[in-house]
């Protein structure tokens, strides 16, 4: 079977070359079949068979040629020739491969029209002599001419019809390439949004992380530091600051770890059914917020409504806003700065504002991603995002997020003791 399709590869890359050994293979049959001849009819029979070496190339050239040998054979020869088959070859080829409609059209006409002159050469002038009878040769001509040109009229039907599955082959093949290109690009973007996902994960956990390990670490240096400074005998409660410091810096970069390894791990096991879920959610606010707090910023934090059955991309977009923003908060705000979390769940949307009395407006450092990211996320689910400095100081992010939901959210109140509210 790999030999046949490779050699029917071959011959539809080399057509010329398949039909020139054709066209030869029958110019020799020709010759024998029909016996000794003189250079006339050897002649004709070459120029009425040779050309079909060009019958897929250029039909109608070669038909052209065909049609005059055809035509000098009538002129100068009362008989028929055996090469005279090549004539509905030529009809077909022209049908099948001609490269406009009116040269197929032209051919099938002209095949018409030699059936009559043939006819009329070969055996009007022997049948006028033996059956003076008009009627009489019209009765015995005229099977003959039909059967010539249903001949004529079946090569050049099986032909239009080759040429029509040719044009639908040709047709099904561009739209399957057009398919597989679009189905590349589909793929390409699914696999560009996942790559930007990913990064906008990797940025959200890393930076908020490493800004708390080293808020957190100049802490823990300094209590220290100050224990140290007081003497050998030490002091109890830098040193208890201390230790708290490293156990929150252990914690952070625990989870920071745990969160980075399933997303490397989504990124590397392609194979595998595991889903991209995320592992935090507006339920895991105080945590977060206990974190900051720990860092020596004061967080005062209010969630309203029912947060606990909000849809999954949501959650995870609403509590990376607040993530990044208390990020931006350790990094820009400066000494002495507290936040405000606000987190309110209506029926319609869901709505987070994120405020604090710094001075991260005026320190930015050109180089985060943070800001775009959280308006790339809520954007995407719809919403609408606002970053930038408060009219009396500060820092304020605030977004806004669609959240489909027929059923009345009840609206409740929770902060947690010493929350502060402005």
């Amino acid at each position: 079977m790999r030999l046949i399709r490779r050699a029917l590869d071959w011959t539809s890359r080399s057509p010329f070359v398949v039909d020139a050994v054709l066209a030869g293979m029958a110019w020799l049959a020709f010759l024998v079949l029909g016996g000794s001849a003189d250079g006339w009819t050897l002649f004709l029979v070459t120029a009425q068979v040779l050309p079909l070496a060009w019958r897929r190339t250029e039909p109608f050239a070669a038909a052209m040629v065909i049609a005059a040998a055809c035509l000098l054979q009538v002129i100068t020869l009362d008989l028929p020739l055996i090469s005279n088959v090549s004539a509905l070859a030529i009809v077909y080829a022209t049908a099948a491969y001609g490269q406009e409609r009116w040269q197929s059209l032209a051919v099938g006409v002209a095949g018409l029209c030699g059936s009559v002159l043939g006819v009329g050469d070969w055996m009007l002038v022997r049948e006028m002599r033996y059956q003076p009878d008009g009627v009489s040769v019209l009765v015995t001509l005229l099977p003959t001419l039909l059967f010539m040109w249903m001949s004529v009229a079946v090569a050049w039907v099986l032909g239009d019809v080759v040429r029509r599955r040719r044009a639908v082959v040709a047709r099904l093949r561009e739209q399957n390439e057009a398919l597989a290109r679009d189905q590349a690009q589909r793929a390409a973007l699914a696999a560009q949004g996942e790559r930007a996902t990913i990064a906008r994960e990797m940025h959200d956990i890393v930076a908020h992380s490493l800004s708390v390990v080293v808020v957190q670490a100049d802490g823990g240096a300094y209590a220290a530091r100050t224990a140290l400074d007081r003497g050998t005998g030490g002091d109890v409660v830098a040193l208890e600051r201390a230790a708290q410091t490293l156990e929150t810096l252990a914690t952070t970069a625990r989870e920071a770890l745990t969160d980075t390894r399933r997303l490397v791990g989504v990124l590397r096991d392609r194979g595998s059914a595991a889903e991209f879920e995320p592992t935090q959610g507006l339920n895991n606010l105080e945590g977060l917020v206990q974190r900051v707090r720990d860092s020596g910023v004061p967080v005062a934090l209010a969630v309203r409504g029912a947060v606990d059955r909000l849809p999954r991309e949501v959650d995870l977009a609403a509590y990376r806003v607040v993530q990044e923003s208390l990020t931006n908060v350790l990094k820009h705000a400066g000494p002495d700065a507290s936040v405000t979390v606000d987190v309110l769940r209506t029926p319609a949307v869901l709505l987070v504002r994120v405020t604090d009395d710094g001075r991260g407006a005026a320190v930015p450092d050109g180089q985060g991603n943070g800001i775009i990211g959280m308006r790339e996320r809520v954007e995407f689910l719809g919403g609408t995002l606002h970053a930038g400095p408060r009219a009396g100081g500060g820092f304020e992010v605030s977004a806004s997020v669609p959240v489909v939901d027929a059923d009345p959210v009840p609206v409740t109140e929770s902060a947690p003791e010493g929350a502060r509210s402005d």
